[in-house]
Formats: C-alpha cells, sequence, structure tokens
C-alpha cells in the first residue's frame, strides 16, 4: 500500500483497480508496465491527448504530454497517457473529408469517456490543438465531472514570404495563415496570382508546429478554455514551438492533483456563469461563429440550458475590441505578446462583463485570478473596452421566417453597410456545387449563396465551407454576394456569410423550401434573416416538399451520426446529456 497520505483512494474511481486482494490481476498488469507499488496507489490521472501526424495542430501534443505527466509527478499522482482521433480541418476543408470534422467532436468525447471509465482513472488533463478536439475534450471532463484541467497545444507561428519573393504585394506585407492560402486559391483562379507564386507562398505560410494562427475556431475555443476556467490563466497564448509551453504542461499536471486534493470538478468551474464568461471571449475578440455551436455541446454535458440564442444575447451587448484575424489585423502570437487572455478578461471585468466569482482549475476564482494582472491593453491589438472596435460583439445571431430556430453570422472588420443585405437567391444542394459556380464564375455580383442539404443531419456532418468563401474573396467578390448554409463556415471565413441556418433543409426547414430568385434579406444590425414569401406559400412549398435528399451514407460511422445528432441551437448533441444521468462516473 502506499505511503501517501495526501489522497484517499477509498472515495476515488481507481480504487476499483488498484485496491484489495481481488484486484491482484489489475495489479499485475500495472507492475508488467513497470510501475511500482507506490505508483499503484497513488491516484491515477488521465494524460488525454489528441497528438496524431495529420497536421501541425497536433504535432507537439506528444511532446507537452509529457511535462504534464512530470507536474502530476511532482505531486504525488501517477500519469497514464492515453491519446484520441482527429480531425483537422485545414486537411478535410473543401472535399468529402470535411463530414468527418464536427462527427469527431463528438467521437473525441465518447472515446475519453470510455477510456476513464474503463480503466477508472480519478482525474483528467487533456492536451488538444485543432478545432474540434478541444470542445471535444472539454465536452468530455464536463460529462466524467472529474477533476479536469485543459491544455491547448499552441498556436503556429506566423508565415512571412521570402524577401524579394515574387509574389503579390498584399501578400508579401502581412502575416501569413492558412486563411491567406485559401484565398490565395481565388486569386489564382481570377488571374490574378501565377501558380509559381501560389507555390512560394504555400511552402512559407505555415512554418511550425501549432494551430491556425488567427482567431479561427482552435484559438477561439482556446480562449473559451481559459475564460471558463477549466485552463490555467494564460496558458492558451503562447505559440506552441516555444519549448516554455511546456512549463504550462507541468503546472497544469500539478494543478489537477490539488483539484483531486480538494475535490473540486469540471461542474464546479463550468456553470452557467461561466459559460456566460465564454461567450463574452468569443463576442469581443471577434470569434469563431463555431462557439456558437460548441458552448451549447458543453452545456448540455453539464445538465446546463444554453443555447444559440442564449450565446447570441450574450454577443449582442459585448464590445469587440482586440483586432484578430480574419477581420482584423493580428495572430494569436501578437495577442500572446499582448499579455494574453487575462488582459482580454480584465479589460471586461472593468466594464462589469465578466463574473468575477466563478471557479477555475488554478483553485482561485476568476476574480482572484485577475487581480493579478498588471499589463493593460496595449491599445493596438487589445483595445480598452471604453475605446472598443464596435460597440456590439464581432458575432451576432439572426433569427427569422428563414431561420425559425436562429443562425449566426461573423461580421467582426465589417462595417454597418456592409452588414445589411438583400438579394436573390441562388441555390446549391451541397457545397461542390457552390465551389464550382465559383471557379467558373457562375454568379452575380448581388446574389444571395444558398448552400443546404449540409447540415448535421442532411450533410451528414455540418461542413465548413471555407473553400468557397475564401474562394470569393480571392476574387474580390467577398463584400459583393453573401451566403446562407445550413452547414458551417469556418473559423477563417470572413464576408457576410451566415452558418447553422435552423431547422436543416433535412428535416424540413424553409432553407430546404427555397427557390432561385426568392429575395432574401439579411440585417445582422436587427439581428434578422428573410424571405420574401408569405406564410401560407411556405406552408404550401412545405406541403409539397418531397423529404430530405437521399445520401451515399448508408452505413457507417457518418450513418450513426446522422441518426443520433440534434439541432443546430443545441450544439447538435449525440445524446440526452446530464440532465437525465442516473449516476455520475466519480461516485460509482
Amino acid at each position: 500500500m502506499s505511503s501517501n497520505q495526501r489522497f484517499d483512494k477509498t472515495k476515488l474511481p481507481s480504487r476499483h483497480v488498484t485496491e484489495g486482494p481481488a484486484r491482484a490481476p489489475h495489479r499485475s498488469y500495472y507492475y508488467a508496465m513497470g510501475m511500482t507499488e507506490e505508483e499503484i496507489h497513488q491516484p491515477l490521472v488521465g494524460v488525454a491527448t489528441c497528438w496524431n501526424e495529420a497536421a501541425p495542430c497536433n504535432i507537439a501534443l506528444s511532446r507537452q504530454a509529457q511535462a504534464v505527466k512530470a507536474g502530476v509527478k511532482d505531486e504525488q499522482g501517477t500519469p497514464r497517457e492515453f491519446t484520441t482521433i482527429t480531425v483537422t480541418d485545414g486537411i478535410a476543408m473543401g472535399h468529402e473529408g470535411m463530414r468527418s470534422s464536427l462527427a469527431s467532436r463528438d467521437a473525441i468525447a465518447d472515446t475519453v469517456e470510455l477510456t476513464m471509465r474503463g480503466h477508472c482513472y480519478d482525474a483528467i488533463v487533456g492536451l488538444a490543438g485543432c478545432d474540434k478536439s478541444l470542445p471535444g475534450m472539454m465536452m468530455a471532463m464536463l460529462r466524467l465531472n472529474t477533476p479536469s484541467v485543459f491544455l491547448y497545444g499552441g498556436s503556429i507561428l506566423p508565415g512571412k514570404a521570402p524577401k524579394g519573393a515574387d509574389v503579390p504585394q498584399s501578400f508579401a506585407e502581412r502575416d501569413l495563415t492558412v486563411q491567406d492560402m485559401f484565398e490565395a486559391v481565388g486569386n489564382y483562379q481570377s488571374g490574378t496570382m501565377t501558380e509559381a507564386e501560389l507555390e512560394i507562398l504555400e511552402r512559407v505560410a505555415c512554418p511550425s508546429a501549432g494551430a491556425c494562427g488567427g482567431q479561427f475556431t482552435a484559438n477561439t475555443m482556446a480562449c473559451v478554455s481559459e475564460a471558463i476556467g477549466l485552463a490555467l490563466p494564460n496558458s492558451s497564448g503562447m505559440p506552441a514551438p516555444y519549448k516554455d509551453r511546456d512549463e504550462y504542461g507541468r503546472a497544469s499536471g500539478a494543478a489537477v492533483m490539488n483539484l483531486i486534493e480538494k475535490n473540486i470538478r469540471a461542474r464546479d468551474i463550468c456553470t452557467r456563469e461561466a459559460f456566460e464568461n465564454a461567450a463574452r471571449i468569443v463576442a469581443c475578440t471577434g470569434g469563431s461563429t463555431n462557439a456558437g455551436l460548441h458552448l451549447p455541446a458543453m452545456a448540455h454535458e453539464a445538465g446546463i440550458d444554453f443555447f444559440l440564442e442564449d450565446v447570441c444575447e450574450i454577443f449582442r451587448d459585448t464590445p469587440h475590441f482586440v483586432d484578430m484575424k480574419p477581420g482584423g489585423a493580428y495572430v494569436a502570437k501578437d495577442l500572446y505578446d499582448a499579455g494574453g487572455v487575462p488582459v482580454v478578461l480584465n479589460e471586461l471585468r472593468k466594464a462589469g462583463l465578466i463574473h468575477v466569482d466563478c471557479m477555475t482549475a488554478t483553485g482561485y476564482s476568476m476574480g482572484e485570478e485577475l487581480d493579478r494582472i498588471t499589463r493593460e491593453a496595449d491599445g493596438k491589438v487589445i483595445h480598452a473596452i471604453d475605446n472598443p472596435i464596435s460597440k456590439t460583439g464581432g458575432v451576432v445571431g439572426l433569427k427569422g421566417n428563414l431561420a425559425p430556430e436562429g443562425a449566426i453570422v461573423k461580421i467582426a472588420g465589417m462595417s454597418d453597410e456592409d452588414i445589411v443585405f438583400t438579394g436573390p437567391a441562388l441555390i446549391f444542394e451541397c457545397e461542390q456545387d457552390a465551389f464550382e459556380a465559383v471557379q467558373n464564375r457562375t454568379y452575380s455580383e448581388g446574389d444571395v449563396f444558398v448552400i443546404r442539404n449540409e447540415g448535421p443531419r442532411g450533410g451528414p456532418g455540418m461542413r465548413e465551407m471555407l473553400a468557397t468563401t475564401a474562394a470569393l474573396s480571392g476574387q474580390g467578390m467577398g463584400k459583393k454576394v453573401a451566403l446562407i448554409t445550413d452547414g458551417r463556415f469556418s473559423g477563417a471565413t470572413r464576408g457576410f456569410c451566415v452558418g447553422h441556418v435552423g431547422p436543416e433543409a433535412a428535416l424540413g426547414g424553409p432553407i430546404g423550401l427555397l427557390k432561385n430568385g426568392d429575395m432574401i434579406t439579411l440585417n445582422a444590425i436587427e439581428g434578422s434573416i428573410s424571405v420574401d414569401l408569405t406564410d401560407e406559400e411556405l406552408a404550401a412549398r412545405k406541403a409539397a416538399w418531397p423529404g430530405p435528399r437521399p445520401t451515399n451514407y448508408a452505413s457507417g460511422a457518418l450513418w450513426k451520426y446522422a441518426q443520433l445528432v440534434g439541432p443546430t441551437y443545441l450544439g447538435a448533441v449525440t445524446h440526452p446529456g446530464a440532465a437525465v444521468e442516473t449516476h455520475e462516473y466519480m461516485e460509482l
């Protein structure tokens, strides 16, 4: 038995696999892996990573996990490392592979849950690097309600065109991200960039390990991890290649041992008020519209009603004051250099816009952590909250007869005249058809692209449309057309692009009833999305609707996902959630 007096194993899940004569067979497995008697009888901490060789987002996670394990060991715990899947959006974008992206979020949560349950681990430190892996890992923490600490793998460094390189001047002068590469494809298609210039840029746009550098989905959800309290202060900011990130890993390992000792669990941290703090950070940084999908899904795991409309209500009265790409000028490294998320949260506190009593992974409250902040807004990357870029958040919710369950649009970096748009519908039954129309220029200025049958159920998988929107921007048409979809837009998307339109077409939503030429009005000032049709005409079209379009996914994981997935405004979740659970994992 352990001589460790700090932790009472009789109250921890790992007692089921380490304690008493009946567990001798189990202990024999641990001895087979070189564990000592002391290590076997200490708390067992799952160190879950999304490490793989699919993309730069996740490539540094294995190294950082070793630092986490050292921190756990420092505080008399026994780390047990395991991995789960990821689907990296930058690789999956623009083809059938993107159908796997959102489904991977729930698969990550499921596989982490099953691993933790199967081996009776007492706590978790979860490391993630790419878009869906961040909410997926945090969903697992909330579902299990264990002592939990989240650690982001860090962002990529900004790319730079070589000095004197023969590339368009606009690309030579700015920090590059993968967004620029998707837009460069549009430049090439429109004849304003040569193939040789494209090849130069593709070699330098992504120069290191780490997730996409702008305030796209990964960095948005990394900021959320701090604002919601699951990550240590400022741990999300440092770029992935920096070796000092390992110190955040070690500190995260130590922190989870403190949470075990104090019996502070994920749902103690992620209260309704903490979710409101998380929505604030998305709004003020001009973050990804995908947060409107992931925050409700995370709340669902905690038994909290926090839906798309609730998220958008907070967006509506939160100033946008952090100048980040894609709508702004700066990347994640710049935000870190300016003081990171703690400085942003402190600005929100000055305006009374965050709940300071929320618990954090440090064991201290948000207010106590912010009391330690000495840096002020630099006025460049982080503006003072009383001098914001705009008075309302960089992300806006829309509702109307075209989206009774709501929709969402990112308006960061757009002027008031750009966020009211009326035009005729140009219907596409899938993203490929829309992308082909952009390539062939078979559309007109003023059109409203309607890309439907791309929802969670109808896609299946709710694909992102970055290839299409970036190509339009590259053709100089980003502000001259609008797009709406029951699918999603990437965090890197810019322009008047409305996603998450619900109900989706596969469920008979109004977006599935539109015809070419129907006049659509989008108004992000009023928060409305409407089609110029009477209720009677919409009802007649619904009565004549032939039903959902068949897909090619009649078996396998995506078929299973389509059978289970719920509405977008509730987070596109795949199980009933904490509201109906009959037990807690930690109490078994």
